[in-house]
C-alpha cells in the first residue's frame, strides 16, 4: 500500500456540518477495519456487523459460508464537523485494507470479505465513486480498485464477542499479525487525525 505522500486527498467531499453521520464500509475481517477506525478523532463509534444480506442469515456462522450475500462490515458513526466522509474514505483505501483484491483480503477469501462501500444516499455514492475514479487515475495502487458500491438496505450488528475484538485481544495471533500493522500504519501516516 502507498505511503501518505503519494496518496491523494478526495477532490469531492461533503462540507463540514454539525451532527452525527454514518457510513458502512467492508474491507475484509471486521476486526481489522474496526481497529483502524476506533483511534480516529471525530469517530464516535465503530460497530462490527453484516451488510448486503437478509436478517435471517445475519450471523457469523452463516456469513462465514460465503453464501448469504453479506459482507463483514463496520458502521462508523462520526461527527461531521470534525472528520469528513472523504477523510474516512482516504483511510479506507490507504490503510484499512487492500481495495484491489476482489472477494477477499489476504488469506480471508470469499464474498463475505469483499471490499464494499454501502452507501445510504446519492451524495455518499457520488463522493465514493469520484474518489475511486481519482485513485484509479492516479495509479497509486498496484491494480484497479475492486471496491463495489452497494446501496445499504440494512446493517445488522455482529454478535457481542466481535465488538472491540482487536483492542480486547491484542495478543491473539491474527490480531497481532494482521490488524496491528494496520493500526501502526495509521498512527505513522496520519498522527494528526488521531484522538
Amino acid at each position: 500500500m502507498p505511503e501518505k505522500e503519494t496518496f491523494p486527498d478526495p477532490l469531492e467531499d461533503l462540507p463540514p456540518k454539525a451532527g452525527t453521520q454514518s457510513i458502512v464500509l467492508a474491507g475484509g475481517c471486521f476486526w481489522c477495519v474496526e481497529a483502524v477506525y476506533q483511534p480516529l478523532g471525530g469517530v464516535l463509534s465503530v460497530m462490527p456487523g453484516y451488510a448486503g444480506g437478509t436478517a435471517a442469515t445475519a450471523n457469523y456462522k452463516a456469513v462465514c459460508t460465503g453464501r448469504t450475500g453479506h459482507a463483514e462490515a463496520v458502521k462508523i458513526d462520526y461527527d461531521a464537523s470534525r472528520i469528513s466522509l472523504g477523510q474516512l474514505l482516504k483511510i479506507f483505501f490507504s490503510v484499512a485494507h487492500d481495495p484491489t483484491q476482489p472477494d477477499g483480503q489476504g488469506n480471508d477469501i470469499g464474498p463475505q470479505y469483499r471490499s464494499a462501500i454501502f452507501y445510504s444516499g446519492d451524495e455518499q455514492k457520488r463522493i465514493a465513486a469520484a474518489y475511486i475514479a481519482l485513485l484509479n487515475q492516479a495509479g497509486v495502487l498496484d491494480g484497479s480498485i475492486a471496491t463495489t458500491l452497494e446501496p445499504l438496505a440494512e446493517f445488522f450488528p455482529a454478535e457481542t464477542y466481535h465488538h472491540n475484538y482487536a483492542s480486547d485481544n491484542p495478543d491473539q495471533p491474527y490480531i497481532a499479525c494482521v490488524a496491528q500493522p494496520k493500526v501502526d500504519k495509521l498512527r505513522r501516516l496520519y498522527p494528526a487525525m488521531l484522538k
